[in-house]
């Protein structure tokens, strides 16, 4: 993701991110933008939000805010544009009817504000799988206790439970409500292994058996994202049947306990975040590290990392780390949904 200039305002950064898309979510954008340099009712509900940075993504946290207020059945007449909902209206004619609705709402979008985004992408969860393929081929160990800091809801935890179909593999039970197809580009090692324990954290945990954590969760996937709407409810299918434990926590401190528990001689600690680090404050990334770089003293400790590179390098990686020692492999390119993962040569 880009960096905050200071130089530029909420709108100049709103415009930097929509670029030139054409889909709902760039037209309602630049449109917001316009509108807060108007001083319409996007300025006031971005109150206070002025000088946050690109990795806060505002405008994003207010259209997840329209988005459940359309869930919710209290904007009927945004429905036609939005396609997960069966609408087809034209996106460049939406936002008279947008505006209206956020001149109505300014109360509750501005209080949405302070939802940071939570896909729970379950896309991911293919970028996570080759990285458990690559770290039980290294370590041959195949007992694996799954770790994942800023864990939202917990859905890629439940990663053995979903059904990989590629070309030349399978993976996971084949009557999973989840089928996840051709999302592997290049040729992988397919391993077996069984979680034998998994959990997460999360700054604010999602509960994906309740009614208001599947809002929560729905309401953060583009609304013209009609596969991604489709992953989530087979995942949220999946997830009832599995709970998984993600607790209220920060990530360094959470792992600075986890990575202390004792754990059997033939299982394998594997560390997973995706699209994470943006949103920690500083020193986290380096509370996460030390706590991980102190636990391989004592046990095996492998990192599987699905973030981008630097703050302006648009391009997520799949990394691998601890297999052997503190040493790092780039293993993919990924998509921001974790689809596709294309391995490298290099690997």
């Amino acid at each position: 993701m880009p960096g905050f200039d200071t130089g530029s305002t909420l709108a100049d950064r709103m415009r930097a991110h929509a670029g030139d898309a054409r889909h709902l979510y760039g037209e309602l954008i630049r449109a917001m933008a316009d509108d807060w340099e108007a001083g319409g009712p996007a300025r006031r509900i971005c109150a206070g939000w002025e000088d946050a940075p690109h990795g806060a993504v505002v405008q994003l946290r207010l259209l997840a805010g329209l988005f459940r207020i359309v869930l919710t059945d209290r904007a009927p007449e945004l429905v036609p544009f939005y396609p997960c909902l069966g609408g087809t209206a034209p996106p460049d004619t939406a936002w008279p009817v947008v505006r209206g609705v956020l001149e109505a709402h300014v109360d509750e979008l501005h209080e949405a504000l302070q939802t940071a985004p939570q896909t729970n992408e379950v896309g991911r969860s293919t970028a996570l799988l080759v990285g458990l393929f690559e770290a039980v081929r290294r370590s041959g160990r195949r007992r694996v206790r799954l770790l994942e800091p800023g864990a939202s809801a917990g859905l890629n935890l439940l990663v053995d439970k979903f059904r990989f179909v590629e070309r030349t593999w399978q993976f996971g039970p084949a009557d999973s409500a989840l089928v996840l197809r051709d999302g592997v580009v290049g040729e992988t090692d397919p391993q077996q292994f069984a979680i034998v324990d998994r959990r997460g954290c999360d700054l604010a945990p999602v509960d994906p058996s309740t009614p208001a954590g599947q809002l929560r969760l729905r309401s953060f996937i583009w609304p013209f994202h009609v596969e991604r709407h489709k992953r989530l409810t087979a995942a949220l299918s999946v997830a009832s049947a599995h709970r998984v434990v993600v607790d209220q926590a920060p990530a360094g401190e959470w792992l600075e306990r986890e990575l202390t528990k004792p754990t059997d001689d033939d299982t394998l600690t594997v560390v997973w975040q995706s699209i994470t680090r943006q949103y920690w404050p500083p020193g986290e990334t380096e509370r996460v590290r030390a706590a991980i770089h102190a636990a391989r003293h004592d046990r095996l400790v492998a990192q599987v990392a699905m973030e981008y590179p630097a703050d302006d390098d648009p391009t997520a990686m799949l990394t691998l780390s601890g297999l052997p020692g503190d040493a790092l492999v780039t293993l993919a390119r990924v998509g921001d949904h974790g689809r596709p993962v294309t391995l490298l040569a290099t690997a």
